[in-house]
């Protein structure tokens, strides 16, 4: 038994070499194990890092002011979608429209032309609906509007007590009074369709009637308010004193109300702003595309610089209500809406006001293809860019279309929630896809200083992307 022992141990002993000898071995390749792995996640998070530092995300935060480039951000992914809260479309299928494009800027989506007696009925269906809709993306900036018309109806709404204390006058229990508000001389007087007029601004009816709306928008969630034509209310306003002094009031309400205490304010502006003591009154401009149809292209239409009234670089600047100042204030155009010719489809031979093809704009952008339509956007949206940096398309998402064939102009996509849909979602999409694509080449660009590669011993300057810390 003594003399196994003895063998078993000397086996043991023989063996013990080879098993450290394997145990070392192992150990060794766990340790380099973990160590490729310490590597590889250190390369991922590298790699991460890279990724988003090379993926600029565009800023849409604001509180009681807006910086210029959070107010282009927005004016950059604007579209105009008429009627949203009005009755116009599907809700649910805006709301799957909005989010599949990318839009951040709701123009018109409040739009009530005339039919003041169905006013108070439209901000109750708005006050129900926008929230929804703020819920599906926060950052949305919606838009109501506040037009250069009214009709008698509006002598059926009564006056607030706040309205009138507001505007510093005294409390009364009446409603509107519609003679109170047009221009009391026939001369200045300008009929915007049956029974209807453009108001005057400058009177304290008319103010309070804006201001009335104005606020109501505000309180239910509208953070943008689009002041149609205000250059043919303020013929007895030439220095726009009044417009100042409403838009304080309505931009003190916000102030107090709105959802990120500020409202963004706009309208047409065919001189190029509208200006007081040499700056601006509005946050951002807005004016037609101005479409210039083609002769010897039937159908087709292009943008051309100095043709009609054309806002393109002739925006004006100053020092904006936020603080900061501009040579040229950022604006907006539109396919615009205002109707048909006698001639519909026909040329516009003897140059009457300016009909595409004897329709509006947008009535005329609904007969073309969808193919058309895709390559003319993106032209549109070049063209304006590389014209005046300071202009922006807005995008057509709803708007009224005047036809036999068409009366009114969807982009979502056909669905049976919206059946008559031009499907032009992939278009706009695809815009300002590109958009986004030459912004983050641009940005990758400004930011080769943080690549770690041999780089010449020439200046900054030289350097694709400019100095370090160089806008985009």
């Amino acid at each position: 038994m003594i003399a196994r022992f003895r063998q078993l141990v000397i086996d043991i002993m023989k063996i013990k070499p080879v098993l450290l000898a394997c145990l070392v071995g192992l150990s060794l390749v766990l340790c380099l194990a973990a160590s490729f792995s310490s590597s590889e996640q250190q390369a991922a998070a590298v790699e991460t890092s890279s990724n988003r530092t090379n993926k600029p995300v565009r800023d849409y935060h604001f509180d009681r002011t807006i910086s210029r480039k959070v107010l282009e951000n927005y004016l950059s992914r604007s579209i105009s979608m008429t009627g949203v809260f009005n009755g116009h479309g599907d809700l649910d299928d805006n709301i799957r429209m909005i989010k599949n494009i990318g839009a951040k800027y709701i123009g018109r989506s409040l739009s009530l032309w005339n039919g003041e007696a169905n006013f108070l009925h439209n901000i109750e269906r708005a006050k129900q609906q926008v929230p929804k809709v703020l819920a599906a993306d926060p950052e949305l900036v919606l838009e109501a509007c506040v037009y250069e018309t009214v009709t008698p109806e509006v002598e059926q709404i009564p006056i607030p007590d706040w309205v009138f204390t507001a505007l510093g006058q005294p409390v009364e229990k009446r409603n509107f009074i519609y003679t109170n508000m047009i221009y009391a001389a026939p001369e200045q007087r300008r009929a915007m369709g049956p029974n209807a007029q453009v108001p005057d601004e400058s009177r304290i009816e008319t103010q309070l009637w804006f201001y009335y709306q104005a606020a109501s928008y505000i309180n239910i969630g509208f953070e943008g308010i689009h002041f149609g034509q205000v250059e043919i209310m303020n013929k007895n306003d030439r220095d726009n004193a009044h417009w100042e002094q409403l838009f304080a009031l309505v931009r003190e309400h916000a102030a107090k109300n709105a959802r990120r205490h500020m409202v963004l304010l706009n309208g047409h502006v065919p001189t190029g702003g509208l200006q007081r003591n040499g700056n601006p009154l509005l946050d951002f401009n807005a004016f037609p595309l101005r479409v210039m149809e083609t002769p010897d292209k039937p159908k087709e239409a292009i943008l051309k610089l100095g043709f009609s009234d054309g806002i393109y670089n002739k925006s004006k600047g100053g020092v904006t209500f936020s603080g900061w100042k501009c040579d040229h204030l950022p604006y907006l155009v539109e396919l615009d809406n205002y109707g048909v010719s006698q001639h519909p489809g026909e040329p516009n031979t003897k140059g009457n006001f300016n009909w595409v093809w004897g329709y509006d704009e947008i009535t005329w952008f609904a007969h073309q293809t969808k193919e058309y339509r895709a390559h003319w956007l993106q032209y549109a949206w070049d063209w304006v860019r590389n014209t005046d940096p300071n202009g922006y398309l807005e995008m057509p998402g709803s708007r009224v279309a005047r036809s036999p064939d068409t009366q009114w102009y969807f982009a979502n996509n056909p669905s049976p929630a919206v059946p008559s849909g031009f499907g032009d979602e992939d278009a706009i999409r695809a815009v300002w896809a590109a958009d986004s694509a030459k912004l983050k080449y641009k940005y990758k660009r400004s930011c080769n200083f943080y690549r770690r590669e041999p780089r010449p011993a020439h200046s900054l300057r030289e350097w694709p992307g400019g100095a370090m810390g160089s806008s985009l």
